[in-house]
């Protein structure tokens, strides 16, 4: 009787423990840690070498188009078992051409478009799909053993 009792004790203390540890909450920060005065700063921008002294180097540079650079940084939150969630995002946009910086912009949270993420997988055409095992089976024979030189 007292053993179950115990027993009982014990595993509503761990069901507690792992259900409290589930809700706990955490916030990590992702990219750029802006200063807090950004408009301010980068007012005062006006070429590139004084950009990526006060910013830093650029995440992203555009290919296409007007070269733009790119910053980002966001709160990553975690709340147990649910779905990470971004807050605080912010986003530096600089237009550079050559070594001078065009125009600038900064977009915040209410500025930036909503973008879901699709589930599933790009197909790719003629794509050959085996699990682990197949793999391994099919490159039997396939590789030379190491140290015999061939």
């Amino acid at each position: 009787m007292k053993v179950q009792r115990s027993f009982r004790t014990i595993v509503s203390v761990l069901i507690c423990c792992v259900a409290i540890a589930a809700c706990t909450f955490q916030t990590k920060h992702r990219g750029y840690v802006f200063p807090e005065n950004l408009d301010a700063v980068v007012a005062d921008i006006k070429t590139t070498d004084q950009l990526q002294e006060k910013i830093g180097a650029p995440q992203v540079k555009t290919i296409h188009g007007d070269t733009v650079w790119i910053y980002f940084g966001a709160d990553e939150n975690y709340r147990g078992p649910l779905k990470q969630t971004y807050t605080d995002e912010t986003v530096l946009l600089a237009w550079v051409r050559g070594k001078r910086v065009v125009k600038t912009a900064i977009l915040h949270d209410a500025d930036l478009p909503d973008v879901v993420v699709a589930d599933g997988e790009t197909q790719i055409p003629a794509a050959i799909e085996l699990n682990a095992i197949e793999e391994l089976f099919n490159n039997i024979g396939r590789f030379s053993p190491a140290g015999l030189g061939q």
